[in-house]
Formats: C-alpha cells, sequence, structure tokens
C-alpha cells in the first residue's frame, strides 16, 4: 500500500509485551474439513482487534464487533470482542472454538507461540483484510508464509469496490449452497507476493471473477486483469482468511459511505466459516427477509410521499392504508425497502435532524437499520435512531434521526 491512504506502515501497540506460558490445548487435533466434531450447544468466538489505526478500518472493525454480536444468538454462537491482546494465551483459548483477527495480529512471542499452538491443536481462525498485511521485514514468518501462505504485502486497488467473486471450491463446507459467482460488499483489495495455487496446503475458497474487472476507480490503482483470490484456507489447519474488511470513507468527515455486511452471500459465507472452523459443518440459512407495513407514533405508518420511486423521495408518517408506498421489506442485512429502494439517511449525515429519504439501494451505512431498545431503529453509522419530527404523527410528518432517547416518537413495530 504505497499511495493509497492506507498505505501508512501499521504501528503496533508495544506495551503488550507480556511473558505467556503456551500450554497444549486439548481441543481436536484433526482440521481435515471432512470430519467436523459433534456440534456443541454454542460456539465461542473470541475477536482480536487495535481499533487504532486508519478509519476505513476502525469503520470495519465497529461495524464487525456490532453485526457478530448481533448474528450470534441467532446461529449458534456467543461473540466476544477485546483489545487486550494479552487474553491471547492458552490457558484462555481453552475457552473458545473460534478466535478472528480484525485488524492486526500479534506482537508478542508469548501470544504468538499460544495461538500457533491452540491452531496447531485444531483450533478455529477466521482473519480480515488488513490482518494479513506485512511489509518487507516479515516480522512474523510462520504466519505471513506458512499459515496464510502470503509472503509479503505486493499492491492494492484504489478506491474501495464492490466486485464479483467466483467461488473456486464448492465442495467445501464454508461455501455450501452459495451460487457459482456472488456479490462481494464493498472493499479495497489486497495482492500478494506468494502465488496461492502454487502452494499445496492452500484451498482458494473465492477468487475475482474475470467479469468483474477492471478494479479500483484509480488508474494507477486498478487491476485489469490476472488471478487474484479473496477467501481461502489452509487445508493443515482449521482456518478461513477474508481479503476484505475496507469500507469506503469520507475520510475529511470519518463517515463510512459503506458496509462490509451488505451482501447477503457475503454474509452467508462468514457464518458458514464460524461454524466449519468450530468444528461444525453445513449451510446455514441466508437472514430471511419480511415484507408488510412499520407502524409508528400515533398508529400511522411509515411512507413514501406521493408513493415516488424518485431518489430523495420524502418518507413520513401518513394514515395506514396498505399501498405499496407502505409495503416495506426488512432485508436481511439490516435494509427497509419500499418501491425498490432503500430507506436512506440523507447525504449520509450523522447530526440530529438529518431527514431519511428513499434512494436506490448501494449497501452504504446511511441504509441500515438494527432494532435498539424500546422498539427503536438505530442506524449504527451514526448511532442515531428513526424519529418522527416533532413529535407529530400528523400525516405528512417527515421521518429523521435523533439521538436515542426511548420515546414513542422513536419506538416502531416491524413486519
Amino acid at each position: 500500500m504505497v499511495t493509497s491512504p492506507t498505505a501508512a506502515p501499521r504501528f503496533r501497540t508495544l506495551s503488550r509485551l507480556l511473558v505467556l506460558i503456551a500450554l497444549v490445548l486439548g481441543v481436536q487435533a484433526n482440521p481435515a474439513y471432512g470430519a467436523p466434531t459433534a456440534p456443541t450447544a454454542t460456539v465461542n468466538v473470541l475477536a482480536f482487534y487495535n481499533g487504532t489505526y486508519d478509519q476505513a478500518h476502525v469503520s470495519f472493525v465497529r461495524e464487525a464487533n456490532a453485526w457478530f454480536a448481533q448474528a450470534g444468538p441467532q446461529n449458534g454462537f456467543a461473540y466476544t470482542a477485546t483489545t487486550d491482546w494479552s487474553r491471547l494465551n492458552s490457558a484462555n483459548l481453552a475457552n473458545y472454538q473460534v478466535v478472528m483477527f480484525l485488524d492486526d495480529y500479534p506482537d508478542n512471542a508469548s501470544q504468538r507461540s499460544a495461538f500457533q499452538t491452540y491452531m496447531a491443536n485444531g483450533g478455529g481462525f477466521i482473519g480480515f483484510h488488513v490482518t494479513a498485511y506485512n511489509d518487507a521485514t516479515m516480522s512474523w514468518p510462520w504466519f505471513h508464509n506458512t499459515f496464510l501462505g502470503t509472503g509479503t504485502f505486493r499492491s492494492n486497488t484504489w478506491g474501495p469496490t464492490a466486485e464479483t467473486l467466483q467461488i473456486d471450491d464448492r465442495t467445501h463446507p464454508t461455501t455450501a449452497d452459495l451460487p457459482g459467482t456472488i456479490a462481494s460488499s464493498v472493499s479495497e483489495w489486497y495482492s500478494w507476493q506468494n502465488d496461492l495455487r502454487q502452494n499445496p496446503a492452500i484451498d482458494i475458497l473465492a477468487s475475482m471473477a474475470p467479469s468483474t474487472f477492471p478494479i479500483g476507480t484509480d488508474p494507477a490503482q486498478t487491476w485489469y486483469s490476472g488471478y487474484y483470490p479473496i477467501v481461502w484456507s489452509n487445508r493443515d489447519y482449521r482456518m478461513v482468511y477474508n481479503n476484505f474488511g475496507h469500507n469506503a470513507m469520507d475520510y475529511a468527515t470519518d463517515t463510512a459511505l459503506s458496509s462490509t455486511f451488505a451482501s447477503p452471500h457475503q454474509n452467508q459465507l462468514l457464518l458458514q466459516e464460524i461454524r466449519w472452523a468450530a468444528g461444525q459443518s453445513g449451510p446455514v440459512t441466508p437472514p430471511t427477509t419480511a415484507t408488510g407495513q412499520i407502524r409508528g407514533y400515533g398508529g400511522k405508518c411509515v411512507d413514501v410521499a406521493g408513493a415516488s420511486t424518485a431518489d430523495g423521495a420524502a418518507v413520513q408518517l401518513y394514515d395506514c392504508n396498505g399501498t405499496d408506498a407502505q409495503k416495506w421489506t426488512v432485508g436481511g442485512t439490516g435494509t427497509l425497502s419500499a418501491l425498490g429502494k432503500c430507506m436512506d439517511v440523507t447525504s449520509a449525515g450523522t447530526a440530529n435532524g438529518t431527514q431519511v429519504q428513499l434512494y436506490g439501494c448501494n449497501g452504504t451505512g446511511s441504509q441500515v437499520w438494527r432494532p435498539g431498545a424500546n422498539g427503536s431503529l438505530v442506524n449504527p453509522q451514526s448511532g442515531k435512531c428513526l424519529d418522527a419530527t416533532g413529535p407529530s404523527s400528523a400525516n405528512g410528518t417527515r421521518l429523521q434521526i435523533w439521538s436515542c432517547s426511548g420515546s414513542a416518537n422513536q419506538s416502531w413495530t416491524l413486519p
């Protein structure tokens, strides 16, 4: 990464220098994916991150911590995230079936030893994007050469884009029930020194589809052709690396312009990775959708003014009438759509009073809504709640985002 905003070398926290004892874990010893262990009642996932370098990576970490925590109860896993890398020790790892690295890897010898022992004895691992980044110093040869197989970082695309991924191994449990190609979420994309196809230990699960080129918006950092692995596993371990996890950003305002969890098929892949890394197998059911009225303040319905399909159409309260302007589909990725477009925070705003509109669905954080306390709908990008202005329940009352208060004008009933 030489010229993009993520080009600077990663700085590591030297204060994490602790001496830990590497113990052999009493967990499954054979990572071969054809022989999973019996499913446990709950899979425990422990995610490590720093969350301090590059706004795009910080945005991904925040989003990942919210998304995995929400998805866990519905998919049989409990998600714990921590910035305390001293928890990467053998005694603690014995409590977890899957470890994630969201934006870094350990620089402490004892932590590295504990992780390597954990993996050698059948522990599960899922890594993302910048976790694999390294320069010519090759500070952890086992991790970069043996485990990930990448060698050093070679280049990246810029700016972040959504692409078409081809599923290269459709027999692996992590890709169960996925189509031959899937749409990715927006990301910056990395390439590596080593050709992973030449490594007999590496099983490439997904790569850039030929139809998706060119990749990038900066001509100086665009891929025009070639073979670029995006998701892969090492057959000697129960692990998966995902070459995504970098949101598009307005760096000046620190505003996310995309969501890593905007692709339903990519989300299904991630959930199946967790299941397989934990020693289980089989497809997960993609998040379900529901369609109907969204009722709010004063018993009124969420409505698109004039049943307009134009970008920027007002989203308002109106008497419930059963028209298509009030038929909202709750998507598995957190979108709310009507008339073929999505409920959107205008200009990706984060300020109180920013109005909500109808806009073409684009996978950005301004179109993601999560159920919150007291019946609220939270836009994670802004941290604000969907709110009836005023508060008023009069026909035509515009909807906006506002600091979450638990008040009645922020309470909604979904289909």
